[in-house]
């Protein structure tokens, strides 16, 4: 025969729902959670860093003082008149054109013509 307590208890469970609690388990290293100790004492020291005053004449011996370049010379200009005389006395040369007492070399044409497809094609056959 079945127990009337067991029969009892059975009835409550399925009546009654089952709570389960479910927990994260996250499996992290120690050195994770401590940090890193080299890490920490280097911030630490550039946090703590502070850099010195700048003064005037810090930058005396790494720049040199300026100086205004001289002004440049003008050029010569006293013979500009005869200059622009020998200038419109040139001889102007042209390309194409034979300088004076030299002969003319003819011009070579380096264009060539194709023969015609058709008189190509009746010489074939």
């Amino acid at each position: 025969m079945i127990r009337p307590s067991l029969v009892r208890s059975s009835a409550l469970r399925m009546v009654r729902p089952q709570f389960i609690q479910h927990k994260r388990a996250f499996s992290t290293p120690n050195s994770v959670l401590q940090g890193d100790l080299v890490q920490d004492l280097y911030l630490r020291e550039i946090r703590a860093y502070k850099p010195p005053p700048l003064k005037p004449s810090d930058s005396e011996g790494h720049v040199q003082k300026f100086s205004a370049p001289k002004a440049p010379q003008s050029p010569d200009e006293g013979d500009i008149a005869q200059d622009l005389k020998a200038y419109e006395n040139q001889q102007v040369e042209l390309e194409g054109q034979a300088a004076s007492g030299e002969s003319g070399a003819a011009e070579e044409s380096w264009f060539e013509e194709e023969e015609d497809d058709e008189e190509h094609a009746a010489a074939a056959h």
